[in-house]
Formats: structure tokens, C-alpha cells, sequence
């Protein structure tokens, strides 16, 4: 099994994500903040989730309060900003930490095998992760990118994983 695989994380509802259950989809990875100037893009993450779930793709949001305080609510609240203010029907996670000796392991991990620019650390809020089917690394986006830039890309890991 893939150490991506291996990797689980808690929902805001307090159930276990285990990624084994993940084998076979493609994966993207969120950090997010509901006060952020980048939280527009839960719309954005929210289209692609409704246009692909069903060819198996698994989009998955890690709120974090660690850029400029911009998630600072708990479980009921994030849910309520995620839900009312954008539908959001994706997986939600708890509030982790992305970065330092607290970080989650899922950003231990994911900051590992795609480093980034000048530093493995996250930079701010709504970096994204895009992991194959598989479960290796295909790339890291910085925040400004918009998801639905990340398309083509999602629609060609896809179709590998449905070829397979």
C-alpha cells in the first residue's frame, strides 16, 4: 500500500477519514479558511467536486487557523460557513495545524514528497495537493491558483486512474 494510503485524518463531525479508502481516486488536498480573501474558492472546489466525484475524484479540506487567524471557529461553525455560504457537499476535516512540530501528518507528509518554492512550508491558506489514484505526489499549487485552473490536470489523472 501507498504511504499515502496509509495516512488517515478526523472529519468536523468527528469520524475517522481513512485514506486506504482513497486508493484509486484522485485526491485533492486543501488547506482552507473561511476568512480568507482566497475562501471564494470553496465555489470553485465545490463545482469540481459536483462535475467528477462520480469519475472518482476525492476533494478534501483541512481548515487551518495558522495564516493571520483566518480560521479562528470551531467544528459547527466551519461547517456552517462551508455549507450556507457555499455548499460544500466535499470532505471536510477538523481544524489542523500545516506547519511546525503540530502539523497534521497528512502535511507532514504531503509537504515531503512536493516542497514547494524555496521552502516545504505552506505559505498561506488554500494550497492545494493533487494526488494520483495511485497515491504518489502529481503536484503542488500555490494559493492563487484557482481550482478550476487545476482541470485539465484533474481530467488527465483521471483518466489514468480509469484506464487502470
Amino acid at each position: 500500500m501507498h504511504p499515502f494510503h496509509q495516512l488517515s485524518a478526523t472529519s468536523l463531525h468527528g469520524k475517522t477519514i481513512n485514506f486506504s479508502e482513497f486508493a484509486g481516486k484522485v485526491v485533492l488536498i486543501v488547506n482552507t479558511a473561511s476568512e480568507c480573501g482566497f475562501t471564494y474558492q470553496y465555489q470553485s472546489l465545490q463545482d469540481l467536486h459536483a462535475k467528477y466525484a462520480s469519475q472518482g475524484l476525492v476533494i478534501l479540506a483541512f481548515p487551518c487557523n495558522q495564516f493571520g487567524q483566518q480560521e479562528p471557529g470551531n467544528a459547527a461553525q466551519i461547517e456552517q460557513q462551508c455549507l450556507i455560504n457555499y455548499g460544500v457537499s466535499f470532505l471536510v476535516a477538523n481544524k489542523v495545524a500545516v506547519n511546525g512540530e503540530q502539523a497534521h501528518p497528512v502535511f507532514q507528509y504531503l509537504k515531503s514528497v512536493l516542497p514547494g518554492f524555496l521552502t516545504a512550508n505552506i505559505k498561506w491558506n488554500f494550497t492545494k495537493f493533487l494526488i494520483a489514484a495511485d497515491g504518489s505526489a502529481i503536484k503542488r499549487y500555490a494559493p492563487y491558483i484557482k481550482p478550476e485552473k487545476l482541470e485539465l490536470t484533474i481530467k488527465q489523472a483521471l483518466h489514468q486512474a480509469n484506464k487502470n
